[in-house]
C-alpha cells in the first residue's frame, strides 16, 4: 500500500518518536499534546489545535 502523505507521515513519526525519547512513558496525555505542538512547531511543521501554548 502506498501512502499518499508519505514524507509529511515520516516528519510527523519522527515528532512522535521525538517526543518520547525526551519525555519516556508514564505522563498524561496533555504532557504529550503540549510537547508534540512543541516539537511540531520546532520542526516547522504546520497544525492545529484547540489547546493554545
Amino acid at each position: 500500500m502506498e501512502l499518499l502523505f508519505k514524507d509529511e507521515v515520516f516528519r510527523i513519526i519522527g515528532a512522535c518518536m521525538e517526543v518520547h525519547k525526551e519525555l519516556g512513558g508514564g505522563f498524561l496525555e496533555d504532557v504529550y499534546h503540549e510537547a508534540l505542538m512543541i516539537e511540531l512547531n520546532k520542526q516547522k511543521i504546520p497544525f492545529k489545535t484547540n489547546v493554545k501554548l
